[in-house]
C-alpha cells in the first residue's frame, strides 16, 4: 500500500518501521517529542556530535532574508532557526516560530528568552499540514529535521508553498542518504545501537530515539525529496550534500 507521507491518501502509514492508522501517526509523534523535549538540545547535540549547529548555520546562510521581512520556521522545536532569522529581519522583520508540540513550543519559548530574543518572535502551535497563516505572506520558510516526522510529507509542502511570498524560497534541512554506501555499516550500528542507548541514558528513553533512527531510514532520499519539492509547486529546487550526505539541505522557490 502506498504510504500516504509520500503524498497519497491512504488509510496507513509509517511510524519508523511500524505501519500504524494515518489518524494514529500524529499522536504517536507527538508522545515521543513530549518524552525527548526536556533533553532535546542536550541530546541533538550528543547525537550529531555538535554538527547540528554547523548544518543550522550552513542553512541560515542560504536564507537571503534582509532586514525587515517575514520568515517562518516549521517545526522549529526549540527555536535555533527562528533565532537566526530573527537577527537577519532585525527589528523591522518578524521571525514566527511554530510546532504542533506544545512541550517544544515551550521549550522554543524558554530558550530564546533566555538568549534575549524576544522582540520580533512570534510563536504559534500548528500543524505543519494546514498552516494558519495568509496565502503569500513569508519571504523565507525553514524546517529543520522535522519533515520526516510528519505524516503526509507533500500536504506539508504545498501548505509551506502556499504561505510563501512570490519570490520566496523554503529550505529543508534534513537527514538523509549518505553518498558512500561503504559507511552504512557503520551508520546503521552508530543509530540503532548508540542513539537509542544515549536516549536511555540521557533522556531516559530509548524507545523513542529507536524511532527517530527508524524515521531517519523511512524518509525520502535526497532524489525523492527533489521530486516531492516539484510535486508540491516549488521551482528551481536544488539540494546541497552536507557531512557526506547524511544531512541535506534542499532548497525550492515559488515564483
Amino acid at each position: 500500500m502506498a504510504d500516504k507521507s509520500a503524498g497519497h491518501s491512504t488509510q496507513s502509514t509509517h511510524f519508523g518501521y511500524e505501519t500504524v492508522a494515518t489518524a494514529e501517526k500524529a499522536g504517536r509523534v507527538r508522545s515521543v517529542f513530549e518524552s525527548v523535549a526536556p533533553r532535546y538540545d542536550l541530546m541533538n547535540t550528543l547525537m550529531s556530535v555538535g554538527m547540528h549547529r554547523l548544518w543550522k548555520r550552513f542553512a541560515l546562510g542560504r536564507t537571503g532574508l534582509r532586514p525587515g521581512q517575514l520568515a517562518l520556521d516549521v517545526a522549529g522545536g526549540t527555536g535555533d532557526m527562528t533565532a537566526g532569522m530573527s537577527q537577519q529581519v532585525g527589528p523591522e522583520g518578524r521571525a514566527f516560530l511554530t510546532d504542533i508540540n506544545a512541550s517544544m513550543l515551550a521549550q522554543g519559548r524558554r530558550r530564546l528568552i533566555d538568549r534575549g530574543i524576544i522582540g520580533n518572535i512570534a510563536m504559534v502551535q500548528a500543524d505543519a499540514e494546514n498552516l494558519p497563516f495568509r496565502a503569500d505572506s513569508f519571504h523565507c520558510i525553514t524546517i529543520a529535521f522535522g519533515l520526516r516526522n510528519v505524516t503526509d510529507k507533500l500536504a506539508a509542502l504545498k501548505s509551506m508553498r502556499s504561505v510563501l511570498k512570490p519570490g520566496g524560497r523554503l529550505l529543508v534541512l534534513e537527514f538523509s542518504r549518505p553518498v558512500l554506501d561503504a559507511i552504512m555499516p557503520l551508520y546503521d550500528l552508530y543509530s540503532f545501537k548508540v542513539l537509542p542507548m544515549l536516549g536511555g541514558i540521557v533522556a531516559g528513553d530509548a524507545a523513542s530515539y529507536q524511532y527517530l533512527a527508524e524515521s531517519i531510514r523511512m524518509h525520502p532520499d535526497q532524489d525523492g525529496m527533489l521530486q516531492l519539492m516539484n510535486e508540491a509547486g516549488l521551482e528551481d529546487s536544488h539540494y546541497h550534500n552536507l557531512s557526506g550526505g547524511i544531512v541535506a539541505l534542499h532548497i525550492g522557490f515559488k515564483y
